[in-house]
């Protein structure tokens, strides 16, 4: 029943089940801001109920992953390399697990971002999720993207799409390196095991962007050849 689910799935729409991947994903990346201002207000309850909704996200795209894996016919013609579309599945996926990972790291250690940068911290973290929700965008646009035969109006949107992706990036980037500043700032007034994990907190936060901004690389690949 799955195979002929997903089988039908692909042949109405290579893109479909990838696109219901990455809006999961990006379902799951979504829940880091209210699960970090909940540790800000040192509300651990709320917070641990928010990192188990992240870790049932992160599973479902898991399942959305493998059922794609596993299903994705390989006698059905495709407008892209099979290989190339599960390449971009496996880099959606980071995105969900780069949510979970922060989430359980903070959540374990009982990481509470310092008043001093707290501000600016959901700021960085505003934006990662904003350039994943980029990612999210073009590839909704794949279906589109096909049917126009990769040319034409649709492919200037969606390479305008990459473009903006791109700059979310590296607005990020620039907020990551603010951020290490204003830390490295107060970092005597933190016992050093704290001031390291909030280090490594702002580091996967910042790669949660880069893996997003990946999902676009591949995707102007693909639009490529």
């Amino acid at each position: 029943m799955a195979r002929n689910l997903f089988g039908n799935l692909f042949a109405q729409s290579p893109f479909s089940p990838i696109q219901d991947h990455i809006v999961k994903a990006q379902e799951c990346a979504e829940q880091l801001i209210p699960f970090i201002e909940a540790s800000m207000n040192n509300d651990w309850e709320l917070a641990t109920t928010i990192q188990q909704t992240i870790s049932d996200l992160e599973s479902d795209a898991d399942q959305i992953k493998k059922d794609i894996r596993l299903h994705l016919p390989k006698s059905l013609w495709l407008p892209v390399n099979r290989s190339d579309l599960l390449n971009l599945i496996t880099r959606q996926d980071k995105i969900a697990n780069r949510a979970k990972d922060i989430s359980g790291l903070m959540l374990g250690r009982k990481i509470v971002i310092p008043n001093a940068i707290a501000a600016m911290m959901l700021e960085f973290s505003k934006t990662a999720i904003a350039t994943s929700a980029q990612a999210v965008r073009a590839i909704q646009e794949m279906d589109e993207l096909v049917e126009a035969g990769f040319r034409g109006n649709v492919l200037d949107l969606v390479q305008g799409l990459i473009t903006e992706l791109d700059d979310l990036e590296n607005e990020n980037d620039r907020l990551q390196v603010q951020v290490r500043a204003e830390l490295f700032k107060i970092g005597d007034q933190l016992p050093p095991i704290e001031a390291m994990f909030l280090y490594q907190v702002i580091e996967w936060i910042g790669d949660l962007a880069d893996r997003a901004q990946k999902v676009g690389s591949l995707m102007q690949l693909l639009i490529s050849k």
